[in-house]
């Protein structure tokens, strides 16, 4: 309905300035011929001026209701792409770029508020200004003169589909280009320690001037293409101006027309030079903001999580797991990262999972997660497939704290309370006390109200991911997963934590995904994993005594840490 109101105010601008012309044109010609006294000058300059006042106001209302218009198409844009972004799957993050990403939700967007917005008034303002000047000129001046002076709009027309094609392309290539310094800016200030450490600011630095001259380089050549375009088309409108001086200037001479007449003419013709150039920047805006639309639909149209679209068969999880001859491959690779896995896990149980790097460890926890998809008959909670239980339940009756952590830039409290908003502030505090990380959070200036850095980068390791343990804790969830959850705090309060752990874990499913032995040690049963296959299974005793791999990993670990204590 904005859109209608929009229109209509700025058909009536058009129309209102269109009087101008004419007025002015019979004030000449009555002057001319003494027939216009001082009062009805004085009146006519009047009118002139009530209709700019008049004209002044319908464009501020033409662009409230436009503008903002648009604006809101910006909005239900940015809300609908955010939305999209929180509802693909993990396999969409891994194949596309922060940078890219953030290109399309910013400058993409940006493209296309300027075509739902500038484009549509210059187009309608061109339209109606075009249409009815060529109508007044015919019926109040010369039919001749008007089929004359427009001769050149044609050629523009026809020029403005022939370049818009190509600047259609070379935006696509330039908002490509932007999408890749984008994603190189946000990935050096990501990573900015890892670059001051191995001392690489100059060749981050001479990467980001090769994009940024790349980058500059297709601009340029859009703009040379913008350039020539730009001045053709008022090169072209100002040959119209000339032939209405000319053809007009003879007919004055030969009184086929009077002076106002001329007058009137070349002021419209004056008008149309404006939606003759604006031709070009309808033509650039739009092909712009389809090149962007496209971009932004390609996002918009890839498949999200597939969720269960029937009734719940359970309204919670208990906690039994069992895992049927499971086998994954990540999306984009051959390698199996698991191969015929088979687990059963009881409710209350504690289940230990612990191999070397590349495993498969991590892998396990976000199949149960189904942060990736999963076959159908391989994962089951409670006898029910997970791809019968809906994500809400999933998601809030599984906690996970992860190796690589992240916390969000605001304070510790927020950060711990982030998966359950309406905590008490004793709840928090029991969760961070479990977690061993309450005594270092009040040792803060501003205790639990203060605020960490980007990705919580003003903490340290450990402590990051004690917070995050307990974010996890507060959750109060049935099945806890902790993979490789505390392989940045110490050996001491690993076991001070694990420890605090024992009772909250006897209530609740659990499994420890770790690299240490002291991790794992106490849990009901042990699944030591090679390259993505069970190898070793049982109690910490029973694999001691097979004096397997898990026997080499305990030795190796136990020597360690008498080395270590002894250097202390």
């Amino acid at each position: 309905m904005n859109y209608l109101f929009g229109l209509f105010w700025i058909i009536f601008t058009d129309i209102i300035q269109l009087f101008v012309p004419r007025i002015i044109g019979n004030m000449v010609d009555n002057l001319k011929e003494k027939t216009l006294n001082v009062a009805e000058l004085r009146d006519q300059i009047f009118f002139i001026v009530f209709l700019a006042i008049l004209m002044f106001t319908s464009r501020f209302l033409w662009r409230i209701f436009l503008i903002g218009s648009s604006m809101k198409v910006d909005y239900y844009v940015r809300e609908t792409l955010f939305e999209k972004f929180l509802k693909l799957p993990i396999k969409f993050y891994d194949r596309n770029k922060t940078g890219d990403l953030m290109a399309r939700a910013t400058n993409d967007i940006t493209a296309v508020r300027m075509m739902f917005g500038r484009a549509i008034i210059m187009a309608v303002d061109a339209t109606v200004l075009t249409i009815a000047g060529i109508s007044i000129m015919v019926k109040t001046i010369d039919l001749r003169l008007t089929i004359i002076s427009c001769i050149p709009f044609p050629v523009i027309a026809i020029l403005s589909v022939f370049f818009g094609k190509m600047i259609h392309s070379r935006f696509m290539v330039v908002q490509e280009g932007f999408s890749k310094l984008s994603d190189t800016t946000q990935e050096t200030f990501s990573g900015i320690q890892v670059v001051k450490s191995y001392v690489q600011e100059k060749g981050e630095i001479e990467k980001f001037r090769n994009l940024s001259e790349d980058y500059v380089e297709k601009n340029v050549n859009l703009v040379k293409l913008w350039g020539t375009f730009f001045p053709m088309i008022t090169a072209l409108s100002g040959v119209s101006l000339a032939i209405s001086l000319w053809y007009g200037g003879a007919m004055v001479i030969k009184n086929q027309i009077s002076l106002g007449d001329l007058i009137a003419q070349t002021s419209y013709v004056g008008m149309l030079v404006w939606p003759m150039v604006s031709i070009g920047w309808v033509v650039n805006i739009i092909e712009r903001g389809l090149a962007s639309l496209k971009r932004i639909n390609q996002i918009l149209e890839e498949d999200e999580i597939s969720d269960v679209s029937i009734a719940p068969k359970t309204a919670s999880l208990k906690g039994n797991i069992r895992i049927n001859n499971l086998s994954f491959i990540y999306p984009g690779t051959e390698v199996k990262a698991l191969e015929n896995i088979s687990l059963n896990v009881s409710q209350g149980q504690t289940i230990g999972i612990i191999g070397r790097t590349g495993s498969g460890k991590s892998t396990i926890a976000r199949l149960l997660t189904k942060l990736y998809e999963v076959p159908d008959g391989k994962i089951f909670f409670d006898d029910y497939d997970i791809n019968e239980i809906p994500y809400e339940i999933l998601r809030r009756d599984i906690a996970v704290v992860p190796q690589e952590t992240f916390l969000f830039s605001t304070t510790v409290k927020e950060n711990i309370a982030f998966g359950k908003p309406d905590a008490s502030m004793e709840e928090i505090i029991e969760a961070a006390k479990l977690a061993e990380i309450h005594d270092t959070i009040m040792s803060f200036p501003q205790k639990y109200e203060t605020v960490v850095g980007e990705r919580g980068l003003s903490l340290s390791g450990g402590q990051r991911q004690r917070v995050t343990l307990a974010r996890a804790l507060l959750m109060n969830p049935k099945i806890l997963i902790l993979d490789d959850a505390l392989s940045a705090v110490d050996a001491n309060t690993e076991r001070e934590i694990l420890a605090n752990l024992k009772n909250y874990m006897k209530q609740r499913t659990s499994i420890i995904i770790s690299h240490r032995i002291i991790a794992v040690k106490d849990a009901d049963h042990i699944v030591v994993l090679d390259n993505g296959k069970i190898i070793e299974q049982g109690k910490h005793e029973e694999l001691l005594r097979k004096e397997g791999v898990y026997y080499k990993i305990y030795k190796r670990q136990t020597l360690e840490e008498k080395i270590l204590s002894e250097d202390n």
